[in-house]
């Protein structure tokens, strides 16, 4: 059964372009993945260091076991406490309904 996690990132400032760079690259590296359908990122218009991102997967066993350890992930999860205010805010969901044009 497919999943959904919706994480929120408060962003340091000065941060912002080592974030997102960190992260386009987790981003382009999961793209790849066997399990992953599909990603969204985006920026509150009215702060632009507060992001949420939203992640569909095929198997949530996978993501824990497996694409969490991923190499490509371990400069980016040693750099998340220097980059965010504080814990990212994280939950999970399960899809019912995809539409897309």
């Amino acid at each position: 059964m497919a999943v959904t996690y919706v994480i929120g990132f408060q962003v340091r400032d000065g941060q912002r372009a080592r974030f997102l760079e960190l992260l386009n690259g987790v981003l382009d590296a999961m793209r790849g993945e066997a399990t992953f359908l599909n990603a969204t990122l985006h920026v509150d218009p009215a702060d632009p260091d507060h992001y949420l991102l939203h992640e569909t997967w095929t198997d949530h066993d996978d993501v824990v076991g497996v694409q969490l350890g991923r190499t490509y992930r371990a400069a980016w999860h040693a750099a998340l406490p220097d980059l965010l205010v504080g814990e990212r805010a994280v939950s999970i969901w399960t899809p019912l309904r995809t539409d897309q044009r």
